[in-house]
């Protein structure tokens, strides 16, 4: 994401961000941005996944002004840092998984939840396949 700096810390910049322009977003996040929050790894990660819901165009196109500002400061963010990558994995995941949801992170206008401890190794597990590993 950006050199020397986590994935919450570029959450709450977001956040705030977002809170500017009087959006808010509340979605389910998974791969490396959810496992950072989580505390499961603690390296770096180039995007945030997100599952569910499609990401409104609003909230889509202040992600990448946001990754515009952030580049011209000097720092990395690719544009597509927000994206719905993985969103058809929802179709695969074990039923009811909507009511496994744990809380990832929680700012003024952004609130990101993600899958529970088994549905996230079924989403890591079916994306080693998906890549042939």
């Amino acid at each position: 994401m950006i050199p020397n700096m986590d994935t919450y810390e570029l959450l709450v910049l977001f956040d705030r961000y977002l809170a500017n322009r009087h959006l808010h977003f509340e979605a389910v996040a998974i791969g490396g941005a959810a496992l950072n929050l989580l505390g499961v790894v603690s390296r770096l990660t180039k995007d945030c996944d997100i599952l569910y819901p499609e990401i409104p165009r609003d909230i889509a196109e202040v992600s990448r002004a946001f990754a515009t500002e952030v580049r011209a400061r000097g720092d990395t963010l690719l544009n597509d840092w927000l994206n719905n990558g993985p969103a058809s994995l929802a179709n695969q995941l074990l039923p009811q998984w909507q009511e496994r949801l744990q809380a990832l992170f929680s700012g003024n206008v952004i609130r990101l939840r993600s899958l529970g401890r088994v549905d996230l190794l079924c989403a890591k597990l079916f994306a080693l396949c998906d890549r042939g590993i």
